[in-house]
């Protein structure tokens, strides 16, 4: 009977516990579900999908050429014992005839990320304007997933090349939609700039941390653990998206708006100018990564360590460059053009003195100038792309941030390539000098997107701008969206928009709901 009983108890106790874990993952949902909370869920899960991509792109500098030239000597000592089995003449050469075909070897494969991802872009873009921002994300973030365990357990070239460029498919699908999803879910520009700014740092940290991580996982546990460690949280953050976004049970995509296609956006001459500057600003970067280590070791007798900690104390002036953009565009949001011509000039400057540098300590001061720039090029365009989105196309921001996605791989995917060979046949001095010049030259370009912040969506606008209209269901959906926004104000005027033209924007005829809903928020 006492036994019963007893056996009652912890059921009874069971249950409970049962109903208050039910009640405590209800809460939870509940808390998931609010609006502000889940978007800064969201900005983590894109943050973390950034860093891992970054990491992934940059981890394997330290790792890849010695692993590469482990296994060049390993296979020509191999070859050697096969076919000279009593002889060990030409032993010695071997090394020194494969550095050459060694070099190549791993300057295509550094670019073949890139190069893919600049493929690959145009369609992602238009992927995501057609199906939304959650499920290209939760692709990246599984094909990322795939590539860092390929790159853990190859143990050969081609292995070690096709999760490279396996990495380049999943960043095309993950940076394009993660950046675009925070430039949809923060929708004030300010908001915009500071999540975009987070984002921006997320991605520093990933590049700049990675290498140290990197060698020193390698050096003490093995090429494997640093891999596996990122795809673990890989994983983690695909188990993330899956429990707060839940991308397959969406039903609004049904009734997603048509996008600017994504040619059009880059006839667009502001867009244009806006991507252009982004590749300009990341070629001293994308240049100096594969040539300064050479460099540092002929003219300054760098020692492993100093060329390995070449890039990380740079990581600081970035982070500020960032802070500084961000709170000078909350402040004076018409001079995002000025920051980024700012930013392209120090960039210049920076990029000119890095040759005359003699000591590592030295060398710090003009990669920390070049960082800050980019931060300062970065932190001001990417939301200005959103915002030229907003009022001279529809409000879907795929498209657009693909062309900032192909504007980053061009440079990158130039640099392991064409920067050696700049250096064999001119030298590191006037590489230096020619990005610098270049970065100079082109920061008046952005003297086009001064009277940017003065546009405002307008009817006459849009119609000399898109050959198309609106879609009609689009509009629908937004004005009930806007509606319940609006939920006990008064929706109705008597006033009309005037463009910015100075006339009458409707010709005397009533506004649709069409017109005012589909070239998105007005903003002054």
């Amino acid at each position: 009977m006492q036994q019963k009983g007893g056996s009652a108890g912890l059921a009874k106790s069971a249950a409970v516990k049962l109903s208050e874990m039910g009640e405590r993952t209800k809460q939870l949902g509940t808390a998931i579900q609010d609006p502000n909370r889940q978007r800064r869920i969201i900005l983590v899960i894109v943050c973390v999908a950034l860093l891992l991509d970054n990491m992934l792109y940059m981890v394997i500098v330290p790792i890849i050429p010695d692993y590469l030239a482990d296994l060049e000597s390993k296979q020509a000592v191999h070859s050697h014992v096969v076919l000279h089995p009593n002889t060990s003449a030409n032993r010695t050469n071997q090394p020194i005839s494969n550095k050459d075909n060694l070099d190549v070897q791993i300057g295509v494969l550094f670019a073949s990320k890139a190069i893919l991802q600049l493929l690959v872009n145009p369609l992602s873009g238009t992927f995501i304007d057609r199906v939304g921002y959650d499920i290209p994300l939760l692709i990246g973030l599984l094909v990322m997933f795939v590539s860092t365990c390929i790159f853990a357990f190859a143990e050969n070239y081609g292995t070690l090349f096709a999760a490279r460029s396996l990495q380049g498919l999943g960043s095309a699908f993950a940076d394009t939609s993660g950046i675009a999803m925070i430039a949809d879910k923060y929708t004030e520009e300010a908001e915009r700039s500071h999540a975009l700014g987070i984002a921006l740092a997320f991605i520093s940290f990933g590049s700049l941390v990675a290498p140290p991580f990197g060698g020193v996982l390698y050096e003490f546990a093995g090429k494997r653990v640093p891999f596996i460690v990122l795809a673990s949280v890989c994983l983690a953050d695909g188990v993330l998206l899956l429990t707060v976004i839940k991308p397959f049970s969406n039903r609004t995509r049904e009734n997603m708006p048509v996008g600017t296609p994504i040619y059009r956006l880059m006839v667009d001459p502001y867009i244009a100018v806006v991507a252009g500057a982004l590749t300009v600003c990341n070629i001293p970067l994308a240049f100096l990564e594969p040539t300064i280590a050479n460099w540092m070791e002929s003219h300054m007798h760098a020692t492993k360590w100093e060329m390995g900690l070449t890039w990380l104390p740079a990581f600081f002036p970035h982070v500020l460059g960032v802070y500084v953009t961000v709170k000078l565009a909350a402040q004076y949001p018409n001079l995002q053009w000025f920051y980024g011509a700012l930013g392209m000039v120090i960039i210049g400057a920076s990029s000119c003195t890095v040759p005359a540098c003699k000591t590592f300590g030295q060398l710090m001061f003009p990669l920390c100038g070049i960082c800050f720039g980019i931060a300062l090029v970065d932190t001001a365009l990417l939301p200005t792309l959103a915002f030229l989105v907003d009022v001279r196309h529809v409000s879907v921001y795929g498209s657009v941030y693909a062309i900032a996605d192909i504007s980053y791989s061009v440079a990158y995917a130039m640099g392991p390539i064409v920067a050696g060979q700049i250096v064999h046949n001119l030298g590191f001095v006037q590489l230096n000098l020619g990005m610098g010049l270049v970065n100079v030259l082109y920061a008046p370009a952005l003297l086009m997107l001064r009277h940017v912040c003065q546009m405002k969506p307008s009817y006459s606008e849009r119609n000399v701008l898109l050959e198309e209209g609106p879609t009609g269901l689009y509009d629908t959906i937004r004005l009930e969206e806007r509606k319940l926004k609006r939920k006990g104000l008064s929706t109705t005027t008597n006033c009309l928009p005037v463009d910015g033209n100075g006339f009458d924007a409707f010709t005397g005829h009533s506004r649709s709901h069409s017109d005012e809903e589909s070239s998105g928020p007005e903003y002054s």
